[in-house]
């Protein structure tokens, strides 16, 4: 009997004219000052099914905010003043959708520069009817920098990033002092910066970065446990069966 799904029977069709010229800006920025910074992500040509497609061809417009060097006016993306939550790296997105869901009283600007999660989530934000989460398809730390005003994000997610676990890549990592300062410069006081990872000497990384920055406090002794409103992905359902480590880590802004 055959397995394949209706995405796979037929070869995806291009995207049209308008949404490529959209994604093109997707790893660009104008240069500005201290804009230099070397990249935590290597585009390329990854697998894109046709329903992922379809979502940026039709989606892209209603749920997505183009990336602009200006400051973000959140009320007026979202309809409503709220809480915000910055999401940077939200993969194919299933989290996100959770967490969107579960925290109605909050809104959600998710981060991610690859065309399968962009189109996967804006399937899951339009089929579960999710008005609270918006997405900006762009290198997360120009949006940080060129669109969230100082002092104004109730929390940050930064899940399972990128280990780059060879040596010499290390300098790729996004979790770096210099984006560590900006983000915290970003998180309003008594605001959260919530990372996880389930590589252990990239967890010690981040819990020695995220010590070091002045404005931000840690929650707990060192590693935190996994909060409720995080779900347990099947990825790391699996990990941990097999005796894999996951930690997370929860600093405040002070």
């Amino acid at each position: 009997m055959s397995t394949n799904t209706p995405d796979s029977l037929q070869p995806p069709a291009a995207l049209s004219d308008g949404v490529q010229a959209a994604l093109a800006q997707s790893g660009h920025a104008p240069a500005s000052p201290g804009a230099a910074h070397i990249r935590s992500f290597v585009h390329r040509r990854g697998h894109i099914t046709q329903g992922q497609r379809d979502a940026l061809e039709h989606l892209l417009d209603k749920w997505s905010i183009a990336y602009a060097p200006r400051t973000l006016d959140a009320a007026t993306a979202f309809g409503r003043q709220a809480p915000l939550i910055l999401e940077i790296g939200f993969g194919m997105g299933e989290t996100t959708e959770k967490i969107a869901l579960a925290r109605p009283e909050d809104n959600f600007l998710g981060v991610e520069v690859f065309n399968a999660g962009v189109g996967s989530l804006l399937r899951r934000i339009e089929g579960s009817a999710i008005p609270n989460l918006r997405i900006v398809q762009h290198d997360a730390v120009e949006v940080v920098r060129d669109m969230i005003a100082p002092a104004t994000l109730a929390g940050v997610h930064v899940y399972f990033p990128d280990p780059w676990p060879k040596k010499r890549h290390h300098k790729r990592r996004l979790i770096q002092p210099a984006f560590v300062a900006l983000l915290a410069s970003r998180i309003a006081p008594g605001g959260y910066l919530h990372c996880a990872t389930d590589w252990q000497e990239y967890a010690a990384q981040m819990l020695e970065v995220l010590g070091a920055e002045p404005l931000l406090r840690n929650s707990c002794a060192d590693y935190a446990p996994r909060p409720d409103y995080r779900p347990q992905t099947k990825f790391e359902t699996r990990g941990l069966r097999l005796g894999h480590g996951v930690w997370d880590l929860i600093f405040k802004r002070a």
